[in-house]
C-alpha cells in the first residue's frame, strides 16, 4: 500500500493458502497467533495493515471482471494461447478445472477475508484509544473481500451464527480442518445480507475523512452498503443511504484538466475518490508471487504490444481490446470515449509489425484508463511495478447507483443524479434526460455502461440486473469464434469455485456451482 508499513509477520490460520511474499520480508518473520501478539495499540495496526494488504491481489479481479465483460476482448499473443483461463472467460467457456486467474480470486479474497477474521477475533484482548475505529476497518475490509467473492462465486462458504436475531459472520479464523464441514451459506441474498450486518457495524465507528488515503472511511462503507443493496435488490435501502454519501458534501465530479487526469498517477484520491485501491512503484516482487507486488499488475495486460513506441504510454501485453460495439455507444461529443479508449485503428490498418505487435483479435482499441505509463514506471520488475490506483469507488458510480436506486424505489432524483453525471461527460447540459429516450432506468444502466468502461463493472451489472443472456448473444454474434451452446447460458453469471479447492476441501458436491 502506498505510505504503509510493510509485513512482518507471518500470518497463519489461513483455510486458503497463498504463496508467501518472501520478497518484503526484511527482518526476522515472527510467527503470531493470539496469544502472543495484539498486546498493544501498534500490534492491532499491523495487524490491520496485512488485512488491507490484500486488497492490492484485487487486480486478478479487476483483470478477470474487465474480460468477462461483452465491451472487452481477451486479447494477448496471437501466436500463442496466452493466458488461457482468461481466453475461456472471453469465450464463456472456462470451467473448474481452469486455475490461474480464477483461482487466485478464491484464494487472495479468502485469504483477506481470515486476515480480518484474525483482527476482530481479539477485538476485546485490550482497550486503547482509538480501537474502535480498527475494528470498524476491519469490519469494513471484511465486508470488501466478501463482496468480492460473492460477486464471482455466489453464496460462498462461510461461518454463520446468529446474534440477537440477525445472522453474522462469526469473527473466529477457519482453522485447518473445518472446510471438511463448512457449508455454503444458505443463498446469495444471504451472503449479501452478511456483508450488510459488517458494514452496519462499521459506519458508525469510521471517520469522514482519515490521515492516510489507504483507510476506510464513512463514506467509503456506505456506499459500499449502497451497491451490496442493489446487488440485493433492496431498491429503498440502498437509496437511503447512497443519498447519504451524495449529500455529505465529501466528494464531488472532476472537471476540466482534473478530469483529464482522472485515471493518472496525478488524479489519485481526489474530490471524486469514495475509495482507491493503493499502488506504489517503490517495491517490485518476483514472478514467483506476483501477488506479493506493491504494485498494480493490472496495467501491464492494457498496453500495445511491444514494439510500441509512444512518447507517453509503455507497451503492454494487448490484453483487454475494446469492441467496436462499446466504441460506438458513444457519441462524438462525449468526452469519456477519447478517456475510456486508446484509438490506434489507424496504426492497425498499416498491418505493420514494427509500429506494434497485433495481439490476438485485435480491434486497435486499448483500455485507455488503465494504460502503462512510461513515467510511472520503477526500477523492479518493470512489469510488476505500476504505480496507478485503483478507483474501486468513484462519486460517478455512486450517481449512478443512487440513480439507480431512486428510479427502482420512486424516488424524485434519479433524474438529477443521471443528469449530473452526463453533463461532466459533454460539458454542459445539452443531453440531459428527456423521456423521448425511453424508460429512465434503461438511460441509467446505459450511462454506467459508458461512466465506468474498463473498470470492472459492466460483467456484473449486467447480471445483477438480468440482462447478460441478451449481452452476451449480441456480443456472441460478432465473434469469429461461436460460443459453446450447452454451457454458455449459465456460464454468464457465475464463475465456477476452482475444482482444486473442491478437492481440497472435499466439497465437489457441497460447493460446486451450477453449471459448471
Amino acid at each position: 500500500m502506498k505510505k504503509i508499513l510493510k509485513l512482518k509477520y507471518v500470518w497463519v490460520l489461513f483455510l486458503f493458502a497463498t504463496s508467501s511474499c518472501d520478497d518484503f520480508v526484511e527482518v526476522e518473520p515472527i510467527p503470531i497467533t493470539s496469544d502472543n501478539f495484539f498486546n498493544t495499540p501498534e500490534e492491532y495496526d499491523d495487524a490491520l495493515i496485512g488485512a488491507y494488504d490484500l486488497l492490492q491481489a484485487t487486480f486478478w479481479n479487476v483483470l478477470t471482471s474487465v474480460v468477462a465483460s461483452d465491451d472487452f476482448i481477451a486479447g494477448g499473443d496471437a501466436s500463442s494461447i496466452d493466458q488461457p483461463t482468461l481466453q475461456n472467460v472471453n469465450l464463456m467457456d472456462h470451467t473448474p478445472a481452469d486455475n490461474n486467474q480464477i483461482r487466485d480470486i478464491w484464494t487472495l479474497m479468502n485469504a483477506g477475508m481470515n486476515r480480518t477474521n484474525f483482527v476482530l477475533q481479539n477485538k476485546n484482548k485490550i482497550e486503547f484509544d482509538g480501537k474502535d475505529e480498527i475494528i470498524a476497518q476491519a469490519y469494513f475490509l471484511r465486508a470488501y473481500y466478501t463482496f468480492e467473492l460473492a460477486k464471482f462465486f455466489g453464496n460462498v462458504p462461510l461461518k454463520v451464527e446468529e446474534r440477537n436475531g440477525v445472522n453474522r459472520i462469526v469473527d473466529v479464523p477457519v482453522i485447518p480442518g473445518e472446510q471438511f464441514s463448512m457449508d455454503r451459506t444458505e443463498s446469495v441474498a444471504a451472503t449479501y445480507e452478511l456483508i450488510e450486518e459488517d458494514l452496519k457495524e462499521a459506519i458508525p465507528d469510521l471517520p469522514i475523512t482519515q490521515d492516510l488515503p489507504y483507510k476506510a472511511t464513512k463514506g467509503a462503507a456506505q456506499a459500499l452498503l449502497g451497491k451490496v443493496y442493489l446487488y440485493n435488490n433492496k431498491f429503498t435501502e440502498a437509496a437511503t443511504v447512497l443519498n447519504e454519501v451524495v449529500n455529505s458534501g465529501q466528494y464531488s465530479l472532476v472537471t476540466g484538466e482534473d478530469y483529464a487526469n482522472l485515471f493518472t498517477t496525478a488524479g489519485e484520491n481526489g474530490p471524486e475518490s469514495v475509495y482507491e485501491v493503493q499502488y506504489t512503484n517503490v517495491e517490485g516482487a518476483g514472478w514467483g508471487c506476483i501477488a506479493c507486488s506493491e504494485g498494480n499488475y493490472f496495467i501491464q495486460f492494457n498496453g500495445p504490444r511491444s514494439p510500441f513506441n509512444d512518447p507517453i504510454y509503455a507497451s503492454g501485453w494487448g490484453f483487454n481490446l475494446v469492441t467496436p460495439q462499446l466504441y460506438d455507444a458513444f457519441d462524438d461529443d462525449d468526452m469519456r470515449r477519447d478517456l475510456t479508449i486508446f484509438d490506434l485503428r489507424d496504426l492497425a490498418a498499416l498491418e505493420d509489425n514494427s509500429v506494434y505487435t497485433p495481439p490476438n483479435e485485435d480491434t486497435g482499441m486499448y483500455n485507455h484508463k488503465y494504460m502503462p505509463r512510461k513515467a510511472d514506471l520503477g526500477e523492479s520488475v518493470a512489469q510488476l511495478t505500476h504505480p496507478q490506483n485503483y478507483r474501486a469507488i468513484r462519486f460517478a458510480d455512486v450517481l449512478l447507483m443512487a440513480a439507480e436506486a431512486e428510479a427502482q424505489s420512486g424516488g424524485s432524483n434519479a433524474q438529477s443524479y443521471l443528469n449530473q453525471v452526463r453533463a461532466r461527460a459533454y460539458g454542459n447540459n445539452s443531453h440531459d434526460y428527456t423521456a423521448a429516450e425511453g424508460s429512465l432506468l434503461d438511460a441509467i444502466y446505459a450511462e454506467r455502461r459508458k461512466e465506468l468502461a474498463g473498470e470492472g463493472h459492466r460483467f456484473f451489472d449486467l447480471v445483477r440486473t438480468d440482462r447478460a443472456q441478451g449481452a452476451f448473444d449480441d456480443y456472441n454474434a460478432t465473434k469469429p469464434t461461436d460460443f459453446d451452446p450447452v454451457t454458455y447460458e449459465s456460464k454468464n453469471r457465475i464463475f465456477p469455485i476452482p475444482l482444486v479447492e473442491l478437492e481440497l476441501a472435499q466439497a465437489v458436491e457441497r460447493w460446486g456451482n451450477p453449471g459448471y
